[in-house]
């Protein structure tokens, strides 16, 4: 699909706020609602746009420690990867996973109420999935910019 600078604008409003109504979102990139509405519902058939969720406050519901988990695994086991991705899949803890170059395998990004449930998190689940060999854990002090996933949009070409 070939993206044009209003589907753009369409895309970078909707990545601000999700919630916006056509009306809205129609109004603020110069289109007729209809025409809008068919261009939201291309942008959302081609998988441009995935989908729309609420972004909860973690602090403010009791979840007070991120942390930055390097995990090395033992490559010389047979399925090594799988089961840890089968390991990892039913942790809620974990936010975001990656595979990663560099020293570690995988980051993940986790989420706990606070150190004690992050510590039992790291010895009662995460460590004990087979083949983790290392984990290296950063906690998270301060987020000093967070855009919780959204793209560079004003700077796409």
């Amino acid at each position: 699909m070939q993206i044009d600078p209003i589907d753009q604008r369409i895309l970078a409003r909707l990545q601000e706020d999700g919630h916006l109504s056509n009306q809205d979102l129609a109004e603020q990139v110069a289109l007729s609602p209809s025409a809008c509405l068919r261009r939201v519902r291309a942008l959302e058939e081609a998988g441009l746009i995935r989908g729309y969720r609420a972004v909860l406050d973690a602090e403010k519901l009791g979840f007070e420690l991120e942390a930055i988990v390097h995990v090395s695994l033992d490559q010389s086991r047979a399925s090594w990867h799988e089961d840890f991705l089968a390991g990892i899949a039913v942790l809620e803890e974990i936010s975001e996973a990656s595979i990663v170059t560099g020293a570690s395998n995988y980051i993940l990004t986790v989420r706990t109420r606070n150190l004690a449930a992050f510590s039992n998190f790291i010895e009662d689940k995460l460590g004990r999935i087979p083949g983790v060999r290392d984990l290296c854990s950063h906690i998270v002090m301060r987020k000093v910019k967070n855009r919780e996933g959204m793209l560079p949009l004003a700077s796409w070409r």
